[in-house]
């Protein structure tokens, strides 16, 4: 069995190890990109060709979908 050691320094991570090895570091942070100003996040689950990225003041969140695409802009859309 190979000895691994791992120093951890604030976010710095130190494998020393003598062959090479391939080693996979996980770490818990935010789920999905989120607006460092509003602490918002982007729901693109819903995505679809020409979407274009609005925000739902209902959810709280700025979403991408078949709701608002550069078509419903340009053909027949609210101005």
């Amino acid at each position: 069995m190979t000895s691994v050691n791992i120093t951890t320094t604030k976010n710095t991570v130190t494998v020393n190890e003598g062959d090479t090895t391939v080693v996979t570091v996980a770490t818990q942070g935010p789920q999905g990109p989120t607006f460092s100003s509003s602490g918002t996040t982007l729901d693109d689950s819903a995505k679809v060709n020409d979407s274009v990225v609005y925000f739902d003041s209902t959810s709280g969140t700025f979403k991408a979908d078949a709701t608002t695409t550069k078509l419903t802009l340009v053909d027949g859309g609210n101005f």
